[in-house]
């Protein structure tokens, strides 16, 4: 069984976001159909918004693209996640690097950016739209279509 874990800074905006485009796409490829389904979640590196609900903004910025991600709640990276999850994906190249200084020995270097998955683009991060304004989260969600979809790419391909 396939397992997806998208990793931001506070599990607000740009991992919950991940984390419904990533489920629609699974949806629709049939994955999310039976006993085999892919495991896919969201987490922050800090735990400052655990139990909360993704921003309103990247909720209504999603919702416009025919997402919904109000059920999300946030919650903090776990130890226990290295060993649950076989693609850990951050979002940014500050939380890959909190993700690897918590990694055992044994999961060093798991950890990939989103944006890697996106060929010929030489952008590492994704931005954090949280303190800017619309635009930054329509952006921001094209790049996270993007990552997705080349994440997805290279799942199938195996």
């Amino acid at each position: 069984m396939t397992s997806v874990l998208f990793v931001c800074l506070g599990n607000i905006c740009r991992s919950p976001a991940a984390e419904g485009m990533f489920r629609k796409l699974a949806k629709d490829k049939g994955w999310l159909s039976g006993v085999d389904d892919i495991v896919i979640d969201s987490v922050g590196t800090g735990g400052w918004h655990v139990g909360k609900a993704p921003d309103l903004r990247m909720q209504e910025a999603m919702s416009t693209r025919g997402f919904d991600i109000s059920h999300l709640r946030g919650r903090e990276f776990a130890h226990s996640d290295f060993d649950r999850f076989e693609h850990i994906i951050a979002m940014d190249v500050s939380n890959q690097a909190n993700i690897e200084r918590m990694a055992p020995p044994s999961h060093k270097g798991r950890a990939r950016l989103l944006l890697s998955y996106v060929e010929g683009l030489s952008q590492t991060d994704v931005p954090d739209p949280y303190y800017g304004g619309a635009e930054g989260f329509e952006q921001c969600l094209d790049l996270i279509e993007a990552g997705v979809a080349g994440l997805a790419k290279a799942i199938e391909k195996g």
